[in-house]
């Protein structure tokens, strides 16, 4: 495809993007271009925007979730980056059109890409907004990466359990001493400021909880 033709489409993917009155009606013309004849750039731009799509109209995006899911897998870090997003944005409007994709969402944990890294949890994150109980038995894998040697991953690890916590707070109180550890001495202060806010929401949960 020429850059101009590029070009063209991407122009016409951020007018769509502002216009979102328009999306439901759109959703089939951005989708078709998850294909080999459009470009990286192009692929990347239509699955945020489906994703967000799906964020909005959920049963409209639900035959296309098997589409963004394949790119989970591509070879790109860029694609697999922007299918984490889709999936994260769809899973937060309804956990069951995603169900079938954790498993593949799950393994980009230890992704090459610290990008890719960081989508997944911000993925994880949209998805637990509505569904906690998809990550109490994976908290694990969060927790580690905490200690990720990507800055960015380890300012959003904690983030999950601030927002598993104020959900599902007996899902993340085994981790809380941890996290008031990290809280108190991690190196990082934007580690810390985020692992005393998990801390602060998970307690409040709890303690709202009891006196339910």
């Amino acid at each position: 495809m020429s850059s101009n033709s590029d070009k063209d489409i991407l122009k016409e993917l951020r007018d769509i993007t502002k216009d979102k009155e328009s999306w439901k009606s759109n959703i089939n013309h951005v989708a078709v271009k998850l294909n080999d004849d459009f470009s990286l750039s192009v692929k990347a731009k239509v699955l945020w925007l489906l994703g967000e799509m799906g964020l909005k109209h959920p049963l409209e995006i639900e035959e296309y979730v098997d589409d963004i899911a394949v790119y989970l897998e591509d070879d790109h870090p860029k694609l697999r980056e922007r299918s984490a997003n889709a999936i994260g944005r769809i899973g937060r409007a309804d956990k069951n059109l995603v169900i079938n994709y954790m498993d593949k969402l799950m393994k980009l944990s230890d992704d090459e890409s610290e990008s890719v890294r960081h989508a997944f949890i911000w993925a994880c994150e949209n998805i637990a907004v509505n569904a906690p109980e998809l990550f109490c038995e994976k908290l694990d894998i969060f927790y580690e990466m905490i200690s990720d040697p990507g800055e960015k991953v380890r300012i959003e690890a904690p983030e999950i359990f601030r927002v598993v916590g104020k959900r599902n707070p007996s899902c993340v109180k085994p981790y809380l001493d941890k996290l008031e550890h990290i809280a108190e001495n991690d190196e990082n202060p934007v580690v810390r400021i985020h692992s005393a806010g998990a801390v602060r929401i998970t307690r409040k949960a709890l303690k709202e909880s009891d006196n339910a």
